[in-house]
């Protein structure tokens, strides 16, 4: 019995794309379960200890499944563990932008929080925990780190204030000694003073000396014209003035 060539088309268009979802569906399936054995093999190094062996398979697996929400995830746990904050951070923001169920949202956003805690970027991890308790509100470890966040900004605000107002102080205190300094000291004042006294009785003692010597001076001048007055007196005569 002949089969027309319409039917033998037909059945021939149909098994053709049979064959292609079935293709799918195992390259599908296959994909998955090379991926969750990757993931599992990292995540046995990271129950162990192992965070940077897993680091490794991470990226591995994410080198060859690049949108693996677990494996990217889990590359920020295993930073994190290294206290690579700074990467795990990035690793996290990157999560924070892709679809997810508000749960997972709520884990990103709250290791988002710790990561920025650690590297003492408070104020990036008040936001974070916030995000975390906009998608989880219930999440008591969020709200006690959100708390423990903000306290700490509360006290470097503080400690910023007090080293400020330090800096003022040894400022003020900086122009008091200055200021001490040009003043003249008590011992220096004294020894300037006396200085100054004994100069001053020099001087009066030289003057006293001086005036001393003047008046014996003026004395003998004085005597000397008597002895010669006398010694005209006693030799005849003084001639007189001339006249024209």
């Amino acid at each position: 019995m002949m089969i027309s060539a319409g039917l033998t088309k037909k059945h021939f268009t149909m098994k053709v794309l049979s064959f292609v979802f079935i293709f799918l569906c195992i390259s599908f399936s296959t994909k998955a379960q090379v991926e969750a054995k990757m993931v599992r093999k990292a995540n046995k190094l990271y129950e162990e200890g192992k965070f940077k062996e897993a680091e490794i398979d991470y990226r591995k697996a994410l080198d060859k499944y690049k949108d693996s929400y677990k494996s990217k995830y889990n590359l920020g746990n295993s930073l994190y563990k290294q206290k690579k904050y700074e990467e795990a951070s990035k690793v996290y923001q990157e999560l924070s932008e892709l679809e997810a169920d508000k749960y997972t949202k709520s884990r990103v956003y709250h290791n988002l929080g710790n990561s920025y805690l650690e590297s003492k970027k408070y104020n990036e991890s008040v936001n974070a925990y916030k995000n975390a308790l906009r998608n989880n509100s219930t999440d008591a470890d969020t709200k006690y780190n959100l708390a423990y966040a903000q306290k700490k900004i509360a006290q470097q605000q503080k400690q910023q204030q007090q080293q400020q107002q330090n800096k003022q102080d040894n400022k003020e205190d900086k122009n008091k000694d200055k200021q001490k300094e040009n003043q003249p000291k008590p011992d220096d004042k004294k020894d300037k003073d006396k200085e100054q006294k004994q100069q001053q009785q020099q001087n009066d003692k030289m003057s006293k000396e001086d005036a001393k010597r003047m008046l014996d001076a003026l004395n003998n001048e004085e005597k000397k014209v008597q002895d010669k007055l006398k010694k005209q007196a006693r030799g005849g005569n003084v001639k007189p003035e001339k006249d024209w």
